[in-house]
């Protein structure tokens, strides 16, 4: 039986995500100076550039 090609290779799990996780976009606000430390709401980040 073959696996379902949705599984994908090995190869592709290192390709770049397009979503930031929360604490990346934080870091991303932090470098940018705009990350508010009282700020704790999970909703309601401030968009970040792409880093492409």
């Amino acid at each position: 039986m073959s696996r379902h090609p949705s599984f994908g290779k090995s190869i592709q799990s290192t390709k770049k995500r397009n979503v930031l996780k929360r604490y990346e976009r934080i870091d991303v606000l932090k470098k940018l100076g705009r990350w508010k430390e009282d700020k704790k709401k999970v909703t309601g980040l401030p968009k970040t550039p792409s880093e492409d």
